[in-house]
């Protein structure tokens, strides 16, 4: 079993929930079943410190989520957010991810 040091907020959990019907197993899921590398978000408005990174993977009932999360200096894991990928995010991922 894959042990993370997975932190997702009260309002990130309230998010994921009630907007996009996410819970945290899915994302658990979503780490353990990626296939290719994270890709850093470069857009000069989602630039954080750390790097904001991101990557697709599906969950164990096949939904393809993008994970969008920030690795602390501690490995500390910290959920921005899931949500279904739309196709626009598969293609980027697919052209632009290298696989493991």
């Amino acid at each position: 079993m894959l042990i993370m040091n997975l932190k997702i907020s009260n309002k990130v959990l309230q998010k994921l929930t009630q907007r996009h019907g996410v819970c945290e197993e899915e994302i658990i899921q979503c780490f353990t079943s990626r296939e290719k590398s994270f890709l850093e978000d470069s857009r000069e408005d989602h630039k954080t410190t750390p790097p904001t990174q991101w990557f697709i993977a599906e969950t164990d009932h096949g939904r393809k989520l993008k994970v969008v999360f920030m690795l602390d200096a501690n490995g500390a894991i910290h959920i921005k957010t899931a949500y279904d990928a739309n196709d626009i995010e598969k293609r980027i991922y697919n052209r632009r991810a290298v696989i493991l």
